[in-house]
């Protein structure tokens, strides 16, 4: 495929680079199977400890050099990714929708966020600003600023292969640090192409070697990673599971961890919803990308005076979904991203029908023309309640669950009553029910949206959720400080020493 080409993908790929140079390893190849239909796209050569060792080495070296370079200068070389990645958009999303299986438009969208984290990060490199404080002492000034924390070490997730590298790549690398990547072993040909896009960018920039290291493997490496006390932060992205492991052996070593794990997102449909904007709202976000999204929403919390209308219209809505080939721009829903996902998928349809749950609309896994790959699977819809075993679970398949609710308050605590915290999203007309929603009493989520749903976040906002959603944010707001270190300084321009709290020390 050409995409492929364009891309420097081949055949075989090697899976540890220091930005500059790819390093030869040993260890079984990672094959790339695509989703779509089944076919090898390419193998990676993993990581093994000796090349883990010389990427680390290279970081260390790198971030000496790297941290010297003005802020603004580094948002220049960040300012010229962006541009790159616009001349590569096409390619680069065909591959993250061939390689992951979300659709076309998605690829192409995964892509614009890269765009937009960098032309924020290009703004943020001038902003990296600190406060002053009055002292209580005379002649003294006292003010804090930030510096870079060196090696940041991140972990991203199969569902969004380049984006999520991205926002943590970008705002690492304008504030001073050098980057150390670990992609899903599901979609390492992703991260390939993304490593020959800014090495053709840092050569042109006479960047230092090591400042975006490259370190595909399987959970090995990222334990390495998170064990590593040369790395004071690991951001890692995925499931709740795999972010306690992350957490605990990050903090077993005083690290410091940003975690963006699970969500069971819901959306709460009042009786005074504008119906056409929550079905809309809905129906995207419980079967884009597949339901494979941490903010897909999972659980339809619909009063009891609305239920049978929204039921009716989404059950209408459902049948017209296209489900097959991402790159055709016909179809809605792709397939899951491996044989396992879809495994998982059939397992949660039937815990739920044993928990009294009822399919208003049945799954199954489609077969035949087109779904050769044996990935692709029905949206469907189950009748239950919130207190079922899997309703509690976050399944990463378009599976959602109608829960109904009488008082706003219930609806509220039915939304909270989950370990998760990610995304949370009212559609109402009232007034008083979205700020109730946002209130302290409302929503304990990181993100609560008022008449759009609980997906497609925007990059100026920091993203991330509370509980086992694990309380990290990324990308804007304030989100660069987690990548720096905050200093205070206090400055004496007296002839005297006077000391805090009026001490009186004499000699």
């Amino acid at each position: 495929m050409d995409f492929l080409a364009s891309l420097k993908i081949q055949a075989n790929n090697a899976g540890v680079s220091t930005g500059k140079a790819w390093i030869n390893t040993t260890g079984t190849p990672i094959q790339s199977h695509s989703p779509v239909d089944g076919k090898l796209i390419g193998t990676v050569q993993p990581a093994d400890r000796a090349g883990y060792e010389a990427v680390i080495t290279k970081a260390e070296e790198a971030f000496l050099a790297w941290r010297q370079w003005p802020a603004p200068k580094r948002g220049e070389v960040v300012r010229q990714i962006g541009e790159a990645l616009r001349q590569y958009k096409e390619p680069l999303g065909k591959l993250v929708s061939y390689e992951m299986g979300k659709s076309l438009q998605e690829g192409y969208g995964e892509v614009q966020e890269m765009i937009d984290i960098c032309d924020f990060a290009v703004g943020l490199s001038r902003q990296l600003h600190g406060f002053t404080m009055h002292s209580e002492r005379p002649a003294h000034r006292m003010y804090e600023q930030w510096h870079p924390l060196g090696i940041v070490g991140i972990i991203s997730a199969f569902n969004f292969p380049v984006a999520v590298w991205s926002w943590n790549t970008m705002l690492g690398w304008v504030c001073g640090n050098v980057c150390v990547w670990k992609p899903s072993e599901k979609t390492p040909l992703c991260a390939v192409a993304c490593q020959h896009i800014i090495a053709e960018v840092f050569a042109k920039n006479n960047v230092p070697e090591g400042v975006s290291g490259l370190i595909i493997g399987n959970r090995d490496a990222g334990e390495w990673m998170a064990a590593d006390g040369r790395i004071p932060l690991v951001s890692a992205t995925g499931s709740t599971r795999m972010g306690k492991a992350v957490g605990a052996a990050v903090g077993a070593r005083l690290g410091k961890a940003l975690l963006e794990l699970g969500g069971n997102n819901a959306i709460i449909i009042s009786k005074d919803a504008d119906l056409d904007i929550a079905l809309r709202g809905a129906i995207f976000g419980a079967v884009g990308t597949a339901g494979q999204r941490c903010t897909t929403t999972r659980r339809l919390i619909i009063h009891e005076s609305v239920y049978d209308t929204v039921k009716n219209k989404l059950v209408s809505a459902y049948k017209q979904l296209s489900i097959g080939d991402p790159l055709d721009e016909k179809n809605h829903v792709g397939p899951l991203i491996d044989t396992d996902a879809v495994r998982l998928y059939s397992q949660s349809i039937e815990a739920c029908k044993k928990e009294g749950g009822t399919f208003i609309v049945e799954g199954g896994v489609l077969e035949g023309k087109g779904y050769e790959s044996g990935c692709y699977v029905k949206p469907c819809i189950a009748e239950a309640q919130p207190g079922y075993a899997i309703v509690q679970h976050e399944t990463f398949a378009p599976i959602l669950y109608l829960l109904k609710y009488k008082t706003l308050e219930e609806a509220i605590a039915i939304q909270n009553g989950v370990p998760q915290g990610l995304s949370s999203s009212i559609m109402t007309l009232n007034l008083r029910e979205a700020e109730q929603f946002l209130s302290y009493a409302g929503s304990d989520c990181g993100i609560a949206n008022v008449n759009i749903g609980t997906s497609g976040a925007e990059i100026g906002g920091a993203f991330g959720g509370e509980k086992e959603t694990g309380g990290g944010r990324e990308s804007g707001s304030d989100a660069w400080k987690a990548y720096m270190r905050r200093q205070t300084n206090t400055i004496n321009y007296s002839t005297q020493l006077p000391l805090a709290q009026g001490i009186k020390f004499d000699l």
